[in-house]
């Protein structure tokens, strides 16, 4: 059986993007879209309802070229539960209040059983510093945690 990858915003945004002039992003850029065009289908991939809402938005050129990649990936909805879970996920401070939906895609890939959530967003949700309690809150409710890594780090070979 394949693992399963939560794929997040800031992944099909690199994917789209016009090449940054800034080297990390530029990096980062390629990365990602190696991990798409090779890696990808050794997973199960996955994006939810928050995905399509936060890359159909800005330039309509440029929502409709990340909308494009994801048409056939399937959607997994945002439950009462997965809400909840991202509730406890901000007052206990894991998540910032500030970042509802970091915490809303930590906790759809967690209540949907999600082996990986891929993501840039090293702020609030691929964050070292919160990273371990994230993950116990998520087991204090009895779900699997998922790992929170960079497309980087789900390449198998380099």
């Amino acid at each position: 059986m394949m693992q399963s990858v939560y794929i997040e915003s800031s992944v099909i945004s690199y994917i789209t993007a016009r090449p940054s002039r800034d080297i990390v992003v530029a990096a980062r850029q390629a990365i990602t879209i190696e991990w798409w065009n090779e890696y990808k289908s050794s997973f199960e991939t996955f994006i939810s309802e928050l995905v399509l809402q936060e890359i159909a938005s800005g330039d309509t050129v440029a929502a409709n070229n990340r909308l494009a990649i994801v048409e056939n990936i399937p959607i997994l909805e945002a439950t009462e539960r997965a809400k909840a879970l991202a509730e406890v996920l901000l007052s206990a401070q894991a998540v910032p209040a500030s970042s509802t939906e970091d915490a809303l895609h930590i906790a759809i890939a967690a209540v949907q059983n999600i082996d990986f959530l891929l993501t840039w967003n090293f702020k609030h949700i691929n964050n070292a510093n919160t990273r371990d309690k994230i993950a116990k809150i998520i087991r204090q409710f009895d779900y699997k945690s998922p790992i929170l890594c960079s497309p980087e780090e789900l390449i198998n070979e380099r």
